[in-house]
């Protein structure tokens, strides 16, 4: 790894509803070396997804940047125009979604879809389109891939529309992937597969990688470091062994207890009480207090993320 290629600085993203305005991400800071595996943990509506779309540039309609800063390789993506994020999104950023068939083209061909990322970023002659195709599906281990490269996404398992996300995703070898939940919806079997083949590909090509996943067991199989987020906050960064090894936020500790293990019966597990806060309206500083056991008049000071280690920092008042 030589040098950070992903910074974000103090990032502030609100949603403009109905309902009132919903404070969905809050100062966050984080950043990614480059070779590095990041994972970026959490319960469902703690930010992941919405970190990952700004990141991107695909935020919804009605989400508005408020205020910080998105470095990707020295250059602020949050300054450029559409036009220069297009050159950057699927050639040198690239994203895996959650949902592999809603990201396909139903409509198109996998191979003409992989086609189309190559022509638009890679710059290869249309005679070479189908060829390279094909050897990105071989890549991704898509069997017989001369014959799937004419297939429809319906005519896929979930597993292979998964795999055909990665070649899309991996195309045109990017500096940084994203890869969002990228197995949902798929059996253990596949599950395994397909994180084993995006480990062994970033590992081939030096090529930093961020996991956002709820699945802790999962983050601590393929991650380097680990980022957790409550409700529109980072709340604790550590390398991953250091981690689970010791827990500095009262909430990276019960997400732990929270999640199965190879050792324990499941009557071990200790569910997290509560609900994660309404974003809307007047909300404290710590968004965890009102679920937290280590609770005290202090936790209602303003807070922020502080260092307490080498390579490791917390947004705790009262850490463990």
């Amino acid at each position: 790894m030589d040098g950070q290629l992903l910074s974000i600085e103090h990032l502030t993203l609100e949603f403009k509803t109905r309902l009132g305005v919903v404070r969905a991400l809050e100062g966050v800071n984080l950043s990614v070396r480059r070779g590095e595996t990041v994972g970026i943990v959490g319960e469902s509506g703690s930010g992941k997804s919405v970190l990952a779309m700004a990141v991107m540039g695909i935020s919804e309609s009605a989400a508005r940047i408020r205020s910080g800063a998105i470095q990707f390789d020295r250059q602020n993506l949050l300054s450029l125009k559409e036009s220069a994020l297009r050159k950057i999104r699927g050639k040198d950023l690239s994203m895996i979604f959650q949902s592999p068939r809603t990201a396909l083209n139903p409509i198109r061909p996998v191979g003409k879809q992989l086609g189309d990322v190559l022509k638009a970023h890679a710059g290869i002659p249309r005679s070479q389109l189908k060829q390279r195709a094909i050897d990105l599906l071989a890549q991704v281990r898509i069997p017989d891939p001369q014959q799937r490269y004419f297939a429809y996404p319906s005519e896929l398992s979930g597993g292979q529309c998964q795999r055909i996300g990665i070649a899309l995703a991996l195309a045109c070898s990017p500096k940084l992937l994203i890869a969002d939940e990228p197995t949902t919806g798929l059996d253990v079997t596949t599950q395994a597969a397909i994180l084993q083949l995006i480990h062994d590909l970033a590992r081939d090509t030096q090529m930093a990688t961020v996991i956002i996943t709820h699945d802790l067991g999962l983050a601590a199989d393929y991650c380097d470091r680990i980022v957790v987020m409550h409700a529109g906050h980072v709340v604790e960064v550590a390398p991953t062994q250091a981690l689970f090894d010791r827990p500095s936020h009262p909430y990276t500790a019960k997400l732990i207890a929270a999640t199965p293990d190879l050792v324990s019966d499941m009557r071990h597990l200790v569910p997290i009480a509560g609900n994660l806060p309404d974003l809307r309206g007047t909300l404290p500083p710590c968004r965890f207090s009102k679920r937290c056991d280590r609770y005290h008049q202090d936790c209602e000071q303003p807070l922020s993320l502080k260092a307490i280690a080498p390579n490791r920092a917390v947004a705790c008042w009262r850490p463990l």
